[in-house]
């Protein structure tokens, strides 16, 4: 059976989803969801559109779920309205059609890669005020403030506690291991309140103060007279703050381990510009930065001769499929940044809910680990990571460097 908790899990998950592979690739989890770990019936899963993600039709087919954030939230919120989730990580389509349209509307190609310049001056001010040091933690200095200021800077978020908006959003996502306790739990509920109450603010001064940012053009955006509502606006900035960030804080620090581990993919990566188009994917691949992905059954389906009954969560082992031989050959296993097919990976999700906001990571990730190799050629680790110890969102909290 699968076992997170085993030792060594957290610092290197693939030994046992290899043996999960070869043994039962399709199982039923003792925690209760069942969980898929290879490559072809995961993208198959992914791409199912009969399948849900929306939490609220599971508790509806199953009665009750003992996790049910709505009510702790009103217990915690009394005098607060309910509200219903529109964020399109957590609703099906036809909803989900008609946001994610408005969305890329504005969060296009192009206005992502508008952004590297000013991404590249952020980096470079980060690595210029460690530079004299001669060390750095990776994590706090680089690879959690990075994406924060791009974010905040690209919705045109107004000058506030950069400090409490992080740490609401980094306790937020602990809401996404269904290994969490109830005390993670309600912290990451009211950090979640939090941090909405944060972003309607932002959102009515925003109003009166449009320009020529991301979040101007969401309240603006419209199609045939369709726009976003106010909780939508909330809900789908939430999504782009959050998400934005913690995951491109995993890829920066995952994918810079990884080289520091291959020293001559490191090389190759640092004085072989050509290998800078095809190298983040193969990054993404080897030590994906989000590790599960979930969905719900809304009736009984079979799973390569399996009966699952409906209302099930299904998971999807992303970090699993990624090493998965079948799909990725014998050096599945090995990190190789010439690799054809690296953009095969299941890093961003498969399906209709494939990661809206992958251009952007992976520009974010290409930039600041290529500008770190090149400024500081012989970069090397202090020790080893200090990990988060997450299933999803797979990171770490802290890796000390030498730059020289």
């Amino acid at each position: 059976m699968f076992n997170p908790f085993a030792p060594g899990f957290a610092e290197n998950p693939y030994e046992e989803y290899r043996i999960q592979r070869e043994t039962e690739p399709i199982q039923q989890t003792p925690f209760g969801p069942w969980m898929i770990f290879d490559h072809a019936e995961s993208v198959r899963l992914l791409r199912d559109v009969t399948l849900s993600v929306d939490v609220r039709k599971a508790m509806e087919i199953l009665g009750e779920d003992p996790r049910d954030r709505a009510k702790m939230r009103a217990e915690l919120f009394p005098d607060k309205a309910p509200r219903e989730d529109t964020s399109i990580l957590n609703i099906d389509p036809p909803d989900h059609t008609r946001l994610r349209k408005l969305v890329s509307s504005v969060f296009t190609p192009r206005r992502v890669a508008d952004l590297a310049p000013m991404i590249e001056r952020i980096v470079d001010e980060h690595l210029d005020a460690v530079a004299d040091l001669g060390e750095m933690d990776l994590i706090a200095d680089l690879a959690f403030p990075l994406p924060f200021a791009v974010i905040s800077e690209m919705l045109g978020m107004p000058d506030g506690n950069s400090a409490e908006l992080r740490e609401w959003s980094h306790t937020l996502v602990k809401i996404l291991d269904f290994t969490i306790g109830p005390e993670e739990l309600m912290a990451a509920v009211v950090a979640g309140e939090n941090l909405r109450e944060h972003i309607a603010n932002v959102i009515e001064w925003k109003r009166s103060n449009l320009g020529d940012d991301l979040l101007s053009a969401l309240i603006l955006a419209e199609d045939n007279g369709d726009v976003l509502s106010d909780t939508e606006l909330v809900d789908q900035v939430n999504v782009l703050f959050i998400a934005g960030h913690e995951t491109t804080v995993n890829l920066i620090g995952n994918g810079t381990w990884a080289l520091l581990q291959n020293r001559e993919q490191l090389e190759l990566l640092r004085d072989d510009p050509l290998v800078e188009t095809t190298a983040i994917d193969e990054l993404l691949r080897y030590d994906s930065p989000v590790q599960i992905s979930r969905r719900i059954t809304l009736e009984p389906i079979q799973i390569a001769g399996h009966d699952v009954a409906a209302g099930t969560f299904v998971l999807t082992s992303l970090g699993s499929a990624n090493h998965d031989p079948a799909a990725f050959g014998p050096t599945a296993d090995q990190l190789d940044l010439r690799r054809a097919d690296a953009a095969r990976h299941l890093a961003f999700g498969s399906g209709t809910h494939h990661c809206l906001g992958a251009s952007l990571a992976r520009l974010e990730g290409t930039i600041a680990i290529t500008r770190l190799i090149r400024r500081f050629p012989d970069l090397q680790a202090v020790g080893t990571p200090a990990w988060n110890g997450r299933m999803v969102l797979r990171g770490m909290d802290s890796l000390q460097l030498s730059l020289r």
